[in-house]
C-alpha cells in the first residue's frame, strides 16, 4: 500500500525574516502523522502570489495533502485568498454563514465595533468547501484538484489548531485509506551519535524496508525512534516492540528511558517510582536546572526547592562552603560543588541533590580554568560523586549542556546507588 503523503507550506513575510517562530509545522506534522499521513516536505514563503503559486506546483507534484497556513487576514499584506480563488480558478464571493459568524464574533464576544474590512473575513473562494473556524473570524478552505487535496488554514497557532482537530483530520481520514504508523523511542546519554550507530550497525542494517530508525541528537542527549508503516496494525506492533526490545539491549549501558521523553521527566519519573525528593544548589547554571525540573507536572512532589549561589557569600552564608576552600581552590573545583551539593541536602533535608559551578563565558577563563569548565556534584547525604566537563560553547549553550549533565549525573547515581 503506497503511503500517503503530506506537504506543509507556511506562508508570511515574518517567518522568512525570523520575527515569527513557525510552531504551527511542528503541530501539523503531528497530528498528521498519527492518522498514518506521512508528511514528506515543510516549505516557508513570503506573502508573494508567485511564490505561493510555485510552492503549490512544486509540492503538489510529489504529496497528496498540501496544508497551506497564514495569510488569511483582513488586511493588504494578507494575500491568500486572492491567490488561492485565481489559481483554482474561482473567484471571491461573501460567504453568508462566515458572515453571520464574524458578525456574532464582534457583537457578542469581542464586544467592539465592527468595520467593513472585517466582513473581508467572510469572502471565499468559491470553488472552495469552507471549514468553519469556531475561535476566530478567518474560516478554513478545502480544494480538491486532479485528485490532491489543498487546505488553507490561519495561521493563528489557537485557531489552526481547532481546525485541524475538528475539520481537516476527520474530512482526510473519510477521504483516503490510511496506514497505520507507529513509533517506539526512547532516550540515550552520555554518547554521541556516530558512536551509537556504530554500536548498532548490524541490527540496523537489517531492518526491514517498512521500519526506519531516527538520530535524534541534543545537548548531549540522543534519542532513537523507531518508525514502522503498514496496514495491519497488530504485525506492525509486533514487529516494533520485538525490534525496539533488541534496541534497548545494544544500547542499555547509555539508555536514560525507553519511552519519547525527556531527561528530565526521566528524572522525575524515577525519583516519584522511589517516593525520594530532591534540591539543586547552582551557581553558573542561576536556576535553570530548577527550571528544567518544575516545569514537569507534578514537581511538587520530587523538588523541593533550589539554593542559587551565584556569589560567594550566599554559598558561605547559604551552603556553609569554606572560605578557606573557596580561596586556596576557587569557587569552579570539586572541593567547592563537593559542599555545596552536602550544604543543600542539610538545609533543604532531601533525599539527594545535585551541586554546579562552572565559567560560562564569553569571560572569566584562565589558562588553568578556561571558559567552559565546569565541576558537578550529585548523590546523597552518604555519598557524593564529583565530575568535571569541559564544554567548548557559547554561554546559552553551556549553561544548557551543564544542566543536562548534571540531571543525568544525579540519574546514574539514584539508578547505581538503588
Amino acid at each position: 500500500m503506497e503511503r500517503i503523503v503530506a506537504s506543509i507550506i507556511t506562508i508570511g513575510d515574518e517567518l522568512l525574516i525570523g520575527q515569527v517562530i513557525d510552531t504551527n509545522s511542528a503541530f501539523i506534522s503531528q497530528e498528521l502523522n498519527k492518522i498514518g499521513v506521512w508528511v514528506k516536505r515543510r516549505v516557508a514563503v513570503g506573502d508573494s502570489k508567485e511564490e505561493i503559486q510555485r510552492a503549490l506546483d512544486e509540492e503538489s507534484r510529489d504529496s497528496n495533502i498540501i496544508i497551506m497556513t497564514g495569510g488569511l487576514g483582513p488586511t493588504a499584506d494578507d494575500i491568500t485568498k486572492p491567490v488561492l480563488a485565481e489559481y483554482f480558478g474561482g473567484k471571491l464571493v461573501m460567504n453568508e454563514e462566515v458572515r453571520k459568524h464574524v458578525v456574532y464574533l464582534f457583537e457578542q464576544v469581542f464586544r467592539r465595533p465592527m468595520i467593513e474590512r472585517n466582513l473581508k473575513q467572510a469572502e471565499v473562494p468559491d470553488v472552495c468547501t469552507v471549514l468553519p473556524n469556531a475561535r476566530g473570524t478567518a474560516p478554513g478552505m478545502w480544494f480538491e484538484k486532479a485528485g490532491k487535496v489543498f487546505v488553507s488554514l490561519p495561521g493563528v497557532p489557537h485557531e489552526m489548531k481547532g481546525l485541524i482537530t475538528t475539520e481537516v483530520l476527520p474530512r482526510l481520514q473519510q477521504r483516503f485509506i490510511m496506514p497505520f504508523i507507529g513509533h517506539r523511542t526512547m532516550l540515550t546519554a552520555g554518547v554521541g551519535e556516530s558512536f551509537l550507530a556504530e554500536a548498532i550497525q548490524h541490527w540496523e542494517e537489517k531492518l526491514p524496508a517498512h521500519l526506519k530508525l531516527a538520530y535524534l541528537p541534543n545537548y548531549g542527549m540522543v534519542r532513537l525512534r523507531i518508525t514502522g508503516w503498514s496496514t495491519d496494525k497488530a504485525r506492525l506492533e509486533e514487529e516494533l516492540d520485538r525490534e525496539f526490545a533488541t534496541l534497548k539491549k545494544l544500547v542499555q549501558e547509555w539508555l536514560v528511558i525507553d519511552e519519547d521523553a525527556s531527561l528530565p521527566m526521566a528524572l522525575s519519573k524515577l525519583l516519584r517510582s522511589k517516593n525520594k525528593t530532591m534540591a539543586t544548589a547552582e551557581s553558573c547554571t542561576g536556576g535553570y536546572i530548577a527550571h528544567l525540573i518544575t516545569a514537569i507536572p507534578g514537581a511538587s512532589n520530587i523538588y523541593k526547592g533550589s539554593i542559587i549561589s551565584y556569589d560567594n557569600e550566599v554559598k558561605i552564608n547559604q551552603l556553609q562552603v569554606s572560605p578557606i576552600i573557596l580561596q586556596k581552590m576557587g569557587a569552579v573545583s570539586e572541593e567547592v560543588v563537593t559542599e555545596m551539593a552536602a550544604g543543600v541536602l542539610a538545609k533543604l533535608n532531601t533525599d539527594y541533590a545535585v551541586a554546579v559551578s562552572g565559567i560560562m563565558g564569553p569571560d572569566g577563563g584562565s589558562p588553568e580554568k578556561p571558559v567552559g569548565t565546569v565541576w558537578i556534584a550529585a548523590g546523597d547525604k552518604h555519598k557524593l560523586v564529583t565530575q568535571k566537563f569541559q564544554f567548548r560553547f557559547d554561554r546559552d549553550r553551556n549553561i544548557e549542556m551543564t544542566a543536562t549533565q548534571a540531571l543525568n549525573l544525579l540519574r546514574k547515581f539514584i539508578v547505581e546507588n538503588a
